[in-house]
């Protein structure tokens, strides 16, 4: 893959990771405990209290895991194999690491065709 082209890829990547770590921080207040006060908040505030930070665990898992991926694209490109399935070994399509730079499979080794 082109230097030009590279270069571009990383810095979508560290954008992305920048944003994906300001995200996980502003976050992280949300997934605090909530407290058992039934005086000043009833039940119902509670259970909904509670969904929303369920809402929150989840979401932070999901910017857990798009870290580690930009993490291990950004080591491909350090190694010299960003581009190319880690399955397969194929090149993964332009227009697959256009639309995520973050991608580890082909589109047949994640579709389970490769």
């Amino acid at each position: 893959m082109e230097t030009v082209l590279l270069a571009r890829f990383r810095r979508l990547l560290e954008k992305r990771l920048a944003e994906a770590q300001e995200t996980l921080s502003a976050n992280a207040q949300a997934t605090d405990t909530v407290q058992l006060d039934q005086q000043s908040v009833g039940r119902v505030s509670r259970m909904d209290a509670l969904q929303q930070q369920a809402m929150a665990r989840a979401q932070n898992m999901r910017q857990q895991r798009e870290l580690e991926d930009i993490r291990q694209a950004l080591e491909r490109l350090d190694r010299g194999d960003f581009g190319y399935c880690v399955q397969c070994e194929e090149p993964i399509s332009f227009r697959r690491l256009k639309a995520d730079p973050s991608v580890r499979l082909c589109i047949g080794c994640a579709s389970g065709r490769g």
